[in-house]
């Protein structure tokens, strides 16, 4: 049922791109896009016995939710590119459906025809079916322009905001609803793809300040496309040219900094992780020991609420241990970093390339 759910949703996307009638197209596209994918990944959740109901609330979970556990799931198996896909189809929808933005129609082509090849590699990745079997290549979006590479559209995205900002053009809501869209795909980058006001109000500044588009959005110079085949049966696919993100310091440029809300990002405790990898606590620490897990900063953040210290943890840690798990004698790496008690040393690990440097570190 949730995976008819699903072509019935890419079905009435593909009917809104290919509409002649352009009032509310947009949003037609970008609504039926994002609930198809939210219905397949909670298909393939539950086609790999993955429970999708949140027993606090007695609700199914949020798209976002799902998104962690098809990343978490090996079966599933979603990469960093496509969960970034996903991210950003969604950032797209939720201003278009809560607020407001603008959404260029090359920009629209490429994440909408984007948006099928990956329905389709998880079709075939999860059930061994094709989408030509239940969608015919006639309906799939198409567009009478040849499609462009994504630094082009962002370039002439970029350009007409600031175009959008000379004084006398009075268009300003205009080019914040731009700004909107463009931060919106920084999702393919970034984990935290939530476009805030305060997000808007930092590209505003740094464009009238004459800034380059590489310092207000230095998440898009990630991000590339790929295109192969022509006409009906061209695919694209988005992929990441280097690291996503990373931390700003004191001296990062202040028209570059976006911020996130780490609490989405550090969402596991130390329980939840050593229960998610079938390991008790201790070994779960020793193997976080091995890893360095916690001198990782993109594995583990602190938060500090008055004289309490809650540790908690990405699920960039969850992928290292679960991959490390695959290699490792789990035996070995617990026979070096058991604890020994208090005041004693750790024991030398045997495995080369061991990231332990606490000594007297306990459990």
């Amino acid at each position: 049922m949730l995976k008819r759910k699903a072509l019935a949703s890419l079905k009435r996307m593909t009917t809104a791109f290919n509409s002649v009638d352009d009032d509310g197209r947009s949003s037609a596209v970008l609504l039926s896009l994002q609930h198809s994918f939210e219905m397949l990944l909670k298909a393939a959740l539950v086609h790999n016995g993955v429970p999708v109901f949140d027993k606090s609330l007695g609700r199914s979970i949020g798209f976002e939710k799902c998104l962690q556990l098809a990343r978490q799931g090996p079966k599933i198996k979603l990469t960093d590119a496509e969960a970034g896909t996903l991210r950003a189809i969604d950032a797209l929808r939720d201003d278009e459906q809560h607020w407001f933005n603008i959404v260029s129609e090359q920009l629209l082509f490429v994440h909408a025809r984007a948006g099928v090849t990956l329905f389709d590699d998880l079709l075939k990745r999860i059930f061994g079916e094709h989408l030509a079997d239940s969608l015919p290549l006639r309906v799939l979006p198409i567009s009478t322009e040849p499609p462009e590479g994504l630094d082009i559209l962002i370039d002439r995205e970029f350009t007409q905001i600031q175009e959008l900002f000379q004084p006398g053009r009075r268009a300003r809501n205009e080019a914040r609803a731009r700004i909107r869209t463009l931060l919106a795909i920084e999702g393919h980058a970034s984990e935290d793809s939530l476009v805030s006001e305060k997000d808007v109000d930092r590209v505003e500044k740094g464009i009238l300040q004459g800034k380059s588009r590489a310092s207000v959005f230095p998440a898009l110079e990630e991000i590339a496309t790929e295109f192969s085949g022509e006409g009906p049966t061209l695919t694209v696919r988005f992929d990441q040219k280097g690291p996503p993100v990373k931390f700003a310091g004191d001296d990062s440029d202040a028209a570059a900094i976006r911020e996130i809300d780490l609490q989405k990002k550090f969402h596991w405790s130390a329980t939840e992780l050593a229960e998610k990898l079938g390991l008790s606590k201790p070994r779960s620490l020793a193997l976080r020991q091995h890893l360095g897990i916690d001198q990782d900063a993109s594995c583990l953040y602190v938060f500090e609420m008055g004289a309490q210290r809650h540790p908690r943890f990405s699920d960039n840690s969850l992928k290292k241990m679960r991959d490390a798990l695959k290699d490792l004698d789990m035996e070995v790496v617990w026979t070096a970093h058991k604890p020994l008690g208090r005041g004693k040393k750790l024991r030398q690990c045997p495995i080369e390339g061991c990231a332990h440097i606490n000594a007297n570190q306990s459990a």
